[in-house]
């Protein structure tokens, strides 16, 4: 007698010769062999012993384009969001980014993207990506659009001012503080290691305490 455990075994064996069956049958009739294998019930009973997402599969489906047919190239690159560091696979065509998906090749992810990583082709593409550097004055209401070169200049205009105005050399009993508690940074999780490294070295050396990442909150 069997167990109850090996009965879905036997029944996709069981339903996977019966669509080898109506697979023959079609075919002598002159017919497509997926017509009646194609049924959904059968599909599902069968499963999807090898991994080729047969279950999911349809007519319509089988007739569509991958996007990825025809990219110039593939690259292996690291998801910027958090600090996991899933592995991606980006397609190119065109030198533009058309698609975004896991890399079983990875050992950290092993092919799996959570949906702000399978999304991040959006970073690159998406019609509400800022590419201007926008700016609100105090007390104002509307963004006017700088170039780069002048919101550099600003910032670090006002990093210079706080900075000077904020320092605390040392203690009321002349113990040295060397700080300021002016400046605080927050980095965002789509940073690489090398920038925060960068970023850390440069705001401790201007004597700020508050630094933090949004990846680790």
């Amino acid at each position: 007698m069997r167990t109850a455990p090996e009965f879905p075994g036997v029944i996709r064996r069981v339903t996977l010769g019966w669509g080898g069956y109506l697979r023959d049958v079609n075919q002598r009739r002159g017919r497509a062999g997926e017509d009646l294998f194609g049924l959904p019930l059968l599909r599902q009973l069968a499963g999807d012993p090898l991994g080729l997402g047969r279950a999911a599969r349809s007519r319509r489906s089988a007739r569509l384009t991958a996007r990825t047919a025809g990219v110039d190239r593939v690259v292996q690159s690291v998801c910027p969001y958090c600090a996991v560091g899933c592995g991606q696979k980006v397609f190119v065509k065109d030198e533009r980014v058309i698609h975004i998906e896991g890399d079983p090749d990875s050992p950290i992810s092993r092919g799996r993207l959570c949906p702000k990583g399978a999304a991040s082709e959006q970073l690159v593409n998406s019609p509400m990506r800022e590419t201007t550097v926008k700016y609100r004055r105090p007390g104002g209401t509307d963004w006017e659009e700088l170039n780069l070169e002048q919101a550099t200049d600003m910032i670090a205009d006002r990093v210079i001012r706080t900075r000077a105005d904020t320092w605390e050399e040392k203690t009321e009993d002349g113990e040295p503080l060397k700080r300021t508690l002016g400046i605080h940074f927050l980095g965002g999780a789509t940073l690489d290691s090398e920038e925060n490294y960068l970023i850390k070295k440069f705001f401790t050396a201007m004597g700020a305490l508050s630094i933090e990442n949004q990846a680790r909150i």
